[in-house]
């Protein structure tokens, strides 16, 4: 499958060949007739072929008899018609920018190609929007798929690495590298597309994380039953969120100033525990010393087996495998993620293996 932007590229290069091998086909013809039918020379044949095709006016190369000029008329219609189409095309490409597309298509190939660890969204709607503004956010690679063109071309305006398909499809997701993703974000409309891109996604990488829309509570169901690590209902969520920012305000805009935005003071961020780089593994929290040395707060404790500790202790003992769940400034969780390692943000991301 080749997105429009791709197809109007192939269909002006098919059209500018095509246009070549007639005008070839036009000079071949010429030359033959030349030294088949009037005995010329294959040189003078080729010369007066050319010197005809360009009307430059030469004159005949040798004297012709009434059936060689009528060719020659024949020849020069053919040349000024096969000419003419190929400036033709060559002008509305020029001004329609294809050559320019083309090029950036081909930017954009080796950009997919070079993609890793990365995210993948799928849908370019509103909600779609506000995910690649929270990635770009956080300086995350990503790459978007989207099946309209003007939403591409919305998203190519803003700076994002876009690609123009349907995202169901599995060679639209293998052309945006998901083999080597970390995660894919199915935030369609539509709950049946999402399950789809789910379960292509999760067949052709089985390690991915898929997070998925889900518009009501039985497609949420199926979602999860589908392979979707976390299903997440934008009316549900909402609700929740309006209701929390009734009742506890002053909460929810701290909770909002730490999780999303440009400008935040204190990130939340989550550290895998990888006993083969980690020094602390086996200690307990008060052992550690992550707050007296980095200042950032370890909130939760999520084990291998997926059981959360919330709040842990100093008596919290520190096993391999852990996700610690941390908040702090930029400073403190960079130093942070030095003494845990270090450990790359892309292995943070990894979903869970439980």
């Amino acid at each position: 499958m080749y997105s429009s932007l791709e197809r109007k590229y192939q269909l002006i290069q098919k059209e500018l060949m095509a246009g070549v091998v007639a005008l070839a086909g036009v000079f071949l013809v010429g030359t033959l007739w030349y030294s088949l039918v009037e005995g010329w020379s294959l040189a003078d044949s080729a010369y007066m072929t050319i010197i005809t095709l360009a009307t430059v006016g030469y004159g005949e190369t040798h004297p012709l008899g009434n059936r060689g000029r009528l060719f020659t008329i024949a020849l020069i219609l053919m040349g000024v018609i096969s000419i003419g189409y190929i400036v033709n095309r060559f002008t509305e490409a020029v001004i329609q920018g294809y050559f320019q597309e083309g090029i950036r298509l081909q930017q954009q190939k080796r950009l997919m190609e070079s993609l890793s660890e990365h995210y993948i969204l799928c849908g370019f709607n509103r909600t779609g929007r506000q995910i690649a503004k929270e990635f770009a956010a956080e300086g995350v690679p990503f790459a978007v798929i989207d099946s309209s063109l003007e939403r591409v071309q919305k998203g190519q305006q803003e700076g994002y690495t876009i690609y123009q398909g349907d995202a169901t499809l599995d060679e639209t997701l293998i052309r945006v590298g998901v083999a080597k993703a970390t995660c894919i974000v199915a935030a369609l409309p539509s709950d049946a597309e999402n399950l789809y891109i789910v379960l292509s996604s999760k067949t052709l990488n089985p390690l991915i994380r898929a997070i998925a829309r889900a518009s009501t509570e039985e497609a949420l169901q199926k979602l999860q039953r589908g392979g979707a690590d976390v299903v997440i209902s934008p009316y549900i969520t909402g609700g929740k969120r309006m209701a929390s920012a009734a009742l506890r305000p002053q909460v929810m805009d701290f909770v909002d100033g730490i999780i999303s935005g440009t400008d935040r003071q204190l990130y939340v961020e989550e550290f895998l525990l990888d006993p083969s780089v980690c020094p602390i593994v086996g200690q307990t929290l008060h052992n550690a010393k992550l707050r007296p040395q980095t200042g950032a707060l370890v909130l939760a404790i999520r084990r291998l087996d997926g059981k959360l500790i919330g709040g842990p202790n100093g008596n919290t003992i520190l096993m391999p495998g852990d996700t610690l769940i941390c908040m702090g400034t930029a400073e403190q969780l960079r130093i942070l993620n030095r003494i845990l390692g270090p450990i790359g943000s892309k292995q943070l991301r990894k979903p869970k293996t439980s």
